[in-house]
C-alpha cells in the first residue's frame, strides 16, 4: 500500500508540475499577444488617416517642349524599365528652371473599351507623376492631360505612350 501511495503523490506531484508549466506558457503567449494588439491599436489611428489628392486632368492642345517619352506593356500601368531615363531628362529640365512644369499626356488606341483604355493611360500618367514626386518633383509642378486616343497608323507601342512635356 505504501508504494501505491507514493506512485500516487508523483503522479499528483508531476500533473501539477505539468499545470503550472501550461499556465505560465498560456500567460505569456497572451501577454505577447496583448501587447500586440495594443501596438496595432495605437498605430490604428496614423494608418487611418488617408490623405486623398483630388488629380484634375487638363485639356486643351498638346504644348511645351517633349522632353520624353513612356512606352508601357500592353495592359499594363506599371513603369517601364527604361522609365528612370526619360524621367531624368524631366527631372533635369525642371530643376534647371524652377518656374518650368510638366505636363504628362496618356494615350491609347481606339480598340476596345474606350473607358477602360482612358482609365489605363491615366494611370500610366499616374505612375509617371509619382515616380516624378518620388524624385523629389513637387505635385503642384505636374499637370496631367485627359487621355487622349492615338489616330494615325502609328505602332501598337505609340498607343501605350505617356509624352512628358515640358512648360513654362
Amino acid at each position: 500500500m505504501y508504494q501505491e501511495d507514493k506512485d500516487d503523490t508523483t503522479r499528483v506531484g508531476l500533473w501539477i508540475t505539468f499545470g503550472v508549466v501550461a499556465l505560465v506558457i498560456i500567460s505569456v503567449i497572451s501577454a505577447m499577444v496583448v501587447r500586440q494588439l495594443r501596438g496595432t491599436a495605437a498605430a490604428s489611428p496614423a494608418a487611418a488617416v488617408v490623405v486623398v489628392e483630388e488629380v484634375v486632368l487638363i485639356e486643351g492642345p498638346l504644348e511645351g517642349e517633349l522632353v520624353g517619352t513612356l512606352f508601357f506593356e500592353t495592359a499594363q500601368a506599371a513603369l517601364p524599365a527604361d522609365a528612370a531615363v526619360e524621367l531624368g531628362k524631366v527631372v533635369q529640365a525642371l530643376v534647371t528652371v524652377p518656374s518650368r512644369r510638366v505636363v504628362l499626356s496618356g494615350f491609347h488606341d481606339a480598340t476596345g473599351d474606350a473607358g477602360r483604355n482612358a482609365e489605363l493611360a491615366k494611370q500610366r500618367a499616374l505612375s509617371a507623376r509619382a515616380a516624378l514626386a518620388a524624385a523629389g518633383i513637387d505635385t503642384s509642378r505636374i499637370a496631367l492631360r485627359k487621355p487622349e486616343v492615338t489616330t494615325g497608323t502609328g505602332t501598337e507601342q505609340e498607343a501605350r505612350r505617356v509624352e512628358l512635356r515640358v512648360i513654362e
